[in-house]
């Protein structure tokens, strides 16, 4: 996974510790540590996506896999290298005081509120908090998380006309009134890409550090989203901390 493939605010690194203290520096704003599995390890991971996604229920388009769960199946060689593989990346990030959840996705729920900015996954959109944090995914089965690079993005809510429609669909009586209702709405976190804009994939089995908006900031957060999911698709089998 060549770093040429990534935008400019993208640095790659070879270590996992390099991953974890490297500070966001210079405008980059996402740091990849690239890894590669074996086909054996790489077919054990979609084993156990599709073995944890048919144990789940009709209703269910996501659920949260713990080591117990990742034990107790009964999986082939390939699944329980794989299986040693994701409860190593859980134990690593605990130790470094990261507190990471591994996901298994069959669907992802969609905004459907008819509104001008849908505020799902799926939309490309950058993380916010209170204090400073960042965000780590990988993927280890299924579609790719995508990145949009900052200069290829324009802010939804600052395009006039989908401003003034959000404003009409909600019913804000005022400046301040909507100036809420975008903040807590989370309306202000998602954009579209420009016309010609590449979205990069974060590609299968890399560890990704992504930069959030957080009071202080030194870089733009990055932007990102989860690919278009539903359930005719292979489950995805995500990292997130």
């Amino acid at each position: 996974m060549p770093g040429s493939r990534f935008p400019a605010r993208v640095q790659v690194v070879d270590t996992l510790e390099t991953l974890l203290t490297k500070p966001f520096a210079r405008g980059a704003n996402a740091i990849c540590l690239p890894r590669d599995f074996d086909v054996e390890v790489a077919s054990g991971f979609n084993e156990l996506a599709r073995l944890i996604a048919a144990s789940m229920g009709d209703d269910d388009g996501l659920i949260a896999v713990d080591e117990q769960l990742l034990k107790g199946l009964s999986v082939s060689s390939a699944g329980r290298q794989a299986a040693r593989v994701l409860c190593e990346d859980l134990l690593s990030l605990r130790e470094h005081g990261r507190d990471p959840t591994l996901n298994c996705i069959r669907a992802y729920a969609t905004d459907d509120r008819g509104l001008p900015i849908a505020t799902d996954v799926m939309s490309f959109h950058v993380d916010r908090a209170d204090i400073e944090v960042d965000t780590f995914l990988c993927t280890y089965a299924g579609a790719p998380s995508e990145l949009l690079d900052n200069d290829d993005a324009t802010r939804l809510i600052d395009d006039h006309a989908i401003r003034s429609m959000l404003r009409a669909a909600t019913g804000a009586e005022d400046d301040d009134d909507f100036a809420d209702i975008i903040r807590h709405g989370s309306f202000d976190l998602h954009y579209r890409p420009k016309p010609g804009a590449r979205v990069s994939s974060c590609g299968r089995f890399a560890l990704w550090k992504l930069a959030v908006a957080w009071p202080g900031a030194r870089v733009p957060p990055c932007i990102h989203r989860a690919p278009p999911t539903t359930r005719a698709d292979p489950p995805r089998l995500l990292l997130i901390a």
